[in-house]
């Protein structure tokens, strides 16, 4: 690694870089009764979509990015992603309907995929081996906190700013990252190691990911997965807000959810070796459709509303903590035979499956209607289909020769 920057400082900025897509998400939660109030009032769900919109042009941004920086450097497209970011972040802010700002969010999320995706290529450039796993499991162990301190940070901007403040201090979290990165970090990708980026070529990886059994249903399961975690997302804080009326300590109680679910990285690494992905992901699953079931079935029961928000509290981190154990396993099986187009297979696996869990959230967040019927009925949904993909997919394995 250059001299002009050390280990401990380099970390902390690619930690900031990776914290850009959770802090422009978990930040907005506090702010959606708020938005919707004033831009929507008469359809106030129609809110959430600031989050699903923002995460459908991260998952478009995510297909380029990668492969871009491949030829062109690092640091241009960090600047430049960056620059759209506080671009669209500066419209959203002076928007006056929420036609607008749900625009300017899609642009928003396109310009922070390129920070967050290419932050791992920059590990990958400077570090290997064991020496790289340390360095991401040390930044993602940071980057952990932020969707635990995020809704909170965001209800301060808030209070003191009305929920315009929020899109402030979205464009003052990316002149830090550029004006850090521009004077502390070189250019990682060194001319001769470039290579052009060709159309063509990402096409071939699609068609050739999608020829593969495996690599195809685990790209459908993790669109599930994330589908799951976007609709929970989008609905969790009308949920404490009009079910529950929590909304003062909701950012609190996101963060206590945030912080337990975190544990699911540190379980799936000292079980995985031993029990294998697949088995650690159709296991997950299948808790999760057990917990969701019961949910759904004491919630028809006469609960106190203590205890109905005490069992809420516990299945939204039961379903935080299944994305954690499923999300990198899925992407390990799916990258497995994927090695000789790694690069492009990773872009490719984020931004179909991001896109497409984007666009099931989004239809399943607008059908909430006061209960918690849409969001566990389309969450079970979900994970039942996943389950049986991953069923299939054992069977799949268990013709086909090692």
């Amino acid at each position: 690694m250059a001299d002009r920057i050390s280990k401990a400082e380099f970390i902390a900025l690619i930690a900031m870089m990776f914290a850009t897509i959770a802090f422009s998400i978990d930040s907005m939660l506090p702010a959606l009764p708020e938005i919707g109030a004033q831009l929507s009032p008469d359809d106030v769900n129609r809110a959430q979509l600031i989050l699903t919109s923002f995460v459908l042009g991260m998952g478009i941004g995510t297909f380029f990015t990668g492969p871009i920086s491949d030829a062109v450097g690092r640091r241009p497209v960090i600047f430049a992603g960056a620059a759209v970011y506080i671009l669209a972040s500066a419209v959203a802010w002076a928007s006056s309907s929420l036609e607008l700002v749900l625009a300017a969010r899609v642009v928003q999320g396109l310009g922070a995929a390129g920070p967050r995706v290419v932050a791992m290529a920059i590990i990958r450039d400077l570090f290997s081996g064991r020496e790289m796993a340390r360095i991401v499991s040390i930044a993602m162990m940071i980057f952990t906190l932020v969707p635990a301190i995020a809704p909170m940070a965001g209800a301060a901007v808030i209070a003191f700013a009305g929920w315009r403040g929020v899109f402030m201090s979205f464009i003052l979290f990316a002149l830090v990252i550029i004006v850090w990165m521009g004077f502390r970090l070189p250019e990682s990708l060194a001319p001769e190691n470039r290579r052009p980026f060709r159309l063509p070529l990402m096409v071939g990886a699609v068609k050739e990911m999608f020829a593969h059994p495996t690599v195809r249903l685990s790209i459908f399961v993790q669109t599930l997965c994330m589908g799951m975690l976007f609709t929970m997302l989008t609905m969790v804080q009308p949920v404490y807000d009009v079910i529950h009326h929590r909304a003062d300590s909701f950012p609190f109680w996101f963060g206590f959810v945030a912080l337990m679910s975190g544990s699911a990285s540190l379980l799936n690494a000292a079980v995985v070796v031993r029990v294998g992905m697949r088995r650690m992901v159709t296991w997950a699953l299948a808790g999760q459709i057990l917990i969701t079931s019961l949910v759904i079935a004491l919630n028809m029961s006469n609960l106190s509303p203590q205890a109905s928000f005490a069992l809420f509290v516990f299945w939204q981190t039961t379903v935080f903590f299944m994305a954690g154990v499923t999300m990198g396993n899925l992407n390990a099986i799916a990258m497995e035979p994927m090695g000789h187009i790694a690069g492009m297979a990773a872009s490719v696996i984020g931004s179909i499956s991001t896109v497409l869990a984007a666009a099931i959230a989004a239809p399943v967040g607008l059908l909430f209607d006061g209960t918690l019927g849409p969001l566990t009925i389309g969450i079970l949904t979900m994970c039942a289909l996943a389950f049986g993909l991953m069923v299939h997919m054992g069977r799949i394995e268990d013709r086909v020769p090692a």
